[in-house]
């Protein structure tokens, strides 16, 4: 998405220097991942014949990628963006390239698991894309509101093409071809976006003792409890989390039952197609969101987006219970993803508002780690759900899922309000984006 195909209140976020640079190469990246996860089932199911075991398999590296995020995510606040991305693509690299291996060579299931679980070091480019637009609209609510709106939109657009190019490489070149493309894509783009230094955000300083940040004080003491602390001792960051993985099961049962439904039906191909009108759905409803000037509180906001999500996700579960078809389910997806954008986005900017900047990337991690969990519990389940029941029936795991979020979101309300004393910006005026008794707020105007 070219900043000139933008509507005009959207092109001036690339008016910053260096913005356009890491929006394309990020892009590849996250491209990357919108793809992995069809291209891992199509290959399992071809080469092995089984949807239980391609949702299982899949389920295995989406744990310890949860596992890893935030891992990774520490240390990108600790040393920087560039120093641990490189190492952790590169290194993502070789399980992968092991994992096509050994599904080429025909080796034991139990290699499959192994090769896909090591596969826990990618980083997560979208949540330090937030973090650089935080960083480079310090002092402009109204541009990071709009900021964290074109991210969702753009983490729709990659969920809109990625499993349709993914399944066009694996139907016409080969059932491989998917998740080769996936990785080097992936590869490529991280090391692309990690030497985008102008933007990159700048540490927290040295204490005055000269340690660096994160150190400890003589005797073993952190030199500030806080920054030790984890983010999950944040009330509303674990009601988000929890939110968050719910969500995820929506979206992992969603893709497995798509595809299993249209492979029932004689047009696997058209899988990709019907998921990505889900993701076009959200794009759109994403970026008409960032038009908006919110006027509520952004819980009570992500309480009103949750709501939709609930509702919504009953149209394609009446669908595929009523047997329709795929021009019928197809629309049924679009409305569904038309609530899950300004859920989304409403749930990133509460990250931002109740954490510390020195915690944002690793708390960010947590959050979408918790929305992997979920896509991995509902893959696995949606995957045994397809191969036993008939087409349609595993739609209503991503409606039960949308309702539990739901619950969960209302149950946890109270904990989604701002801290006293937190402004509607990353940093007052006058302060540095580095300075440590500053919070990092975005979306509410």
């Amino acid at each position: 998405m070219p900043p000139r195909a933008l509507p005009a209140s959207y092109r001036r976020l690339f008016t910053a220097p260096g913005a356009t640079a890491f929006t394309l190469a990020g892009l590849l990246g996250r491209i990357a991942l919108s793809m992995t996860g069809v291209s891992l089932v199509v290959l399992l199911s071809e080469r092995r014949g089984s949807y239980g075991l391609a949702g299982a398999v899949s389920a295995a590296g989406l744990v310890t990628g949860a596992i890893g995020m935030p891992l990774i995510g520490r240390l990108v606040d600790r040393y920087g963006q560039a120093r641990v991305t490189v190492p952790a693509a590169v290194g993502n690299a070789v399980p992968l390239t092991a994992l096509l291996l050994c599904v080429r060579l025909g080796a034991p299931d139990w290699t499959l698991y192994l090769c896909s679980a090591a596969c826990a070091a990618a980083p997560n480019l979208g949540g330090m894309a937030r973090s650089r637009w935080a960083h480079l609209y310090r002092d402009d609510p109204a541009a990071r509101h709009l900021a964290n709106s074109f991210e969702q939109a753009l983490d729709e657009l990659c969920f809109m093409a990625g499993p349709v190019l993914a399944m066009l490489l694996c139907t016409t070149l080969a059932p491989e071809a998917g998740l080769v493309t996936a990785g080097t894509l992936g590869t490529t783009g991280a090391l692309l976006f990690a030497a985008q230094r102008r933007t990159e955000p700048p540490l927290p300083p040295a204490a005055p003792d000269g340690r660096a940040p994160g150190g400890r004080a003589p005797g073993g003491q952190a030199p500030d409890g806080e920054r030790r602390r984890s983010p999950l001792r944040v009330p509303g960051l674990r009601v988000l989390v929890l939110t968050f993985l719910a969500t995820g099961m929506v979206f992992g049962a969603t893709e497995i039952t798509t595809v299993a439904y249209a492979d029932a039906l004689g047009h696997k191909a058209v899988a990709g197609v019907l998921l990505a009108l889900v993701a076009a759905g959200s794009c759109v409803a994403g970026l008409l969101f960032g038009l908006l000037t919110p006027r509520r509180a952004p819980g009570a906001r992500f309480l009103l987006g949750a709501s939709a999500m609930a509702g919504v996700l009953l149209l394609p579960l009446a669908a595929g219970l009523g047997g329709a078809g795929l021009g019928v389910l197809g629309a049924a997806l679009f409305a569904a993803g038309t609530a899950t954008a300004p859920t989304m986005v409403t749930g990133m900017t509460l990250v931002q508002e109740l954490l510390p900047q020195r915690q944002f990337n690793e708390g960010m991690a947590m959050a979408v780690s918790g929305i992997v969990v979920g896509i991995s519990a509902g893959a696995a389940l949606a995957g045994t759900v397809a191969e036993h029941t008939a087409p349609g029936t595993g739609y209503a795991l991503p409606a039960s899922a949308a309702g539990i979020a739901l619950l969960i979101a209302l149950a946890g309300r109270r904990h989604l309000a701002a801290p006293k004393g937190a402004a509607d910006g990353a940093h007052r005026p006058g302060k540095g984006p580095a300075d440590n008794s500053e919070r990092v707020v975005s979306g509410s105007v």
